[in-house]
This record gives C-alpha cells, structure tokens and sequence, in this order.
C-alpha cells in the first residue's frame, strides 16, 4: 500500500509540473519553460518588445484591434518597423532581438531566414555574412536552440530577378527551406515550379504561405504544383473536406498562427479557429508566432488563447507541441 501510494503521489507530482497542467492553471511564466518550435517567424518582425526598448528606447506597439487590409499592416509596420531598422547594423540587432524572443519563450527549434533580396540590400551580396548573422547571434543568445535557416522569397518580384538572387544561396548547405511569401494573388503560383524543382534538388524544405487569404483549392494546387512539404497558414482548406483529407493523407504540415489570423481578419473568433477541425481532422498542425511584435504572439501565448478559448484542450496542444519538436524524416 506504502509502495502504491508513493507511486500515485509520484503522478501526481509529474501532472502538477506538466505543460497541460500549466495550461489548465493558465500560468505563461510556467508554459514557457517548456521547450516548443516556431516554424512560422518573420524575424524583421520577431524580436522581443523589452529588448528592443532597452537597447534603443524605441516603443514597439502591437495591435489591438482587427486590421481591415493589408495596407493597415504595412502603415504599421512603417510607423514602427522600416526606417528606423533599414540598416545593416539593424538588421542584424533584429535578427539578435528574435533570438532574444525566441529564448525567452522556451522555443528551442526556430525556423527564420532572410528574403533573398536582403543579401544584398544589407549583406553586401556576400552569403557568408548573412549565414553568420544568423548563427553567430544563435551562438551568443541561445546555443541550445535547433536554428534552421530558411531561404525566402517574395511573391511580389520577377522570377528573373529571384533566380539571380537565388544563384548565390544554391549549394549552401547552411539553408533547411525555402518559403514563399507574399500576395496571394502577385502572380500564378505555376510561376515559381522551376525555383521549387531546384530548391528540391538542393535538398531544402519546401514551404510557401497558402491559403491565409486564397482558397481551399489554392492550397491543394499549390502543394501539387510546387510539391510543397509544408504550408504556411494553409487555413483555407478548413472549407473543403477533400483537400482537408488530401493534406492529411499526403501528411502536408500546417504551420499555423492564430492570433495573426484573427487580427488580420481572417478568423472571426479564437474559439472557431480552423486549427481545431483540422487537427481533429489528422491534419499535420503546429502553433506558431508569425510576427510577434505586431500581433503579440509569442508561442506561449497562442498556446494560451487556443486553450483560454477551447478551441483545442490540454492534451490536444501537448501533442501538437511534441509533434512539432519531433524532426522531420525525409
């Protein structure tokens, strides 16, 4: 009896100091030590709030209230974002800034990168500088994270011109993806196969950002056609069960996140989050931050507010943290 009550209080124990338990008591400074991936950060926009005070006294505000377009997002992000950072030292003190983040949080598997158009706007064209940005604030602020280095490009661009860009990245085996980003609607996704083919020879991650403003169709094609791996946001296939099946069967990963899908208006209501539904539906999820500065959505957090709103339970967003720290087998 001794021996079996020990054994119970021992449970016991293990259940208080569970990620689920820290959830069910709503506790953030006991969620974040728990080790969690970002796979969907936007490091220009990425960095931590207090940090950033602290070294240049600048006020970084995040959102409140929902945006009614994109233009409302890019009049904030000038208001706080492009001048004052559009520099080489800056870029490389927010990139210092997300890693900052990135720690505080608990996050030990982060996926960031520079548009390709950066290597030459702030690295001189040179890519051993721009790696090194990254790593070496990895090495100073957070060793113990897992960095994986993405490739990104913007929808908005020639493919001329993102294939000379891309020229200087192919064959670094410091990158692990590649992301798409961007206007939806900027042009054909067929546009981007020849780019996606080479990425895939090189051995990369194939992600782009689908299905935040397009449709549940735009998301399958766009997995058909560039042979994606993964989709960022992806929420749009909520609206048709056969691409919400397809996604499952082809075990397509959904890095989503949620707050930025709210106050960007795509999601009317935390608690109706497509998240939940697609989850349940054996879709491949994880939680992430997109843009922490402006939506104020670090990983904890949105664990938090799935949770606070029961769009998905405890243990449903334990497993989706395991799942999102397990590594990827190819």
């Amino acid at each position: 009896m001794v021996f079996i009550e020990k054994i119970k209080q021992l449970g016991e124990h293990l259940f208080m100091n569970s990620f689920t338990y820290a959830l069910e008591q709503r506790n953030l400074e006991e969620l974040r030590k728990y080790p969690k991936a970002d796979l969907h950060n936007h490091f220009v926009l990425g960095g931590n709030r207090m940090f950033i005070y602290q070294k240049t006294r600048k006020k970084i505000e995040p959102l409140v209230n929902p945006l009614s377009s994109m233009d409302e997002m890019n009049q904030w992000s000038q208001k706080y974002i492009d001048q004052d950072f559009n520099s080489t030292a800056m870029r490389k003190f927010l990139i210092r800034a997300t890693f900052e983040q990135a720690k505080e949080d608990g996050v030990t598997v982060l996926e960031i990168g520079e548009d390709v158009w950066g290597l030459n706007e702030f690295f001189n064209n040179d890519i051993d500088e721009l790696v090194n940005a990254f790593t070496s604030a990895q090495k100073e602020v957070a060793p113990d994270i897992e960095l994986r280095l993405q490739i990104g490009l913007s929808r908005h661009c020639p493919i001329s011109y993102l294939e000379d860009c891309l020229s200087l990245f192919w064959g670094n085996k410091n990158f692990y993806s590649i992301d798409l980003y961007g206007d939806e609607l900027a042009q054909p996704i067929e546009n981007f196969k020849g780019i996606y083919r080479r990425a895939k020879k090189e051995g990369l991650r194939l992600k782009a950002h689908v299905g935040e403003w397009g449709t549940a169709k735009d998301v399958r094609t766009a997995v058909e056609e560039l042979e994606l791996d993964e989709v960022q946001h992806g929420i749009a296939a909520v609206s048709d069960e056969s691409v919400i099946r397809f996604l499952a069967d082809n075990k397509i990963r959904l890095n989503i996140t949620p707050t930025s899908n709210i106050l960007l208006g795509r999601v009317a209501d935390m608690s109706m989050h497509p998240i939940g539904k697609l989850y349940r539906s054996g879709v491949d999820v994880t939680i992430n931050s997109d843009d922490v500065l402006i939506f104020d959505s670090d990983v904890s957090k949105e664990y938090l507010r799935l949770y606070e709103s029961q769009c998905l339970t405890a243990e449903e967003l334990e497993n989706i943290r395991k799942n999102g720290l397990k590594p990827i087998i190819v």
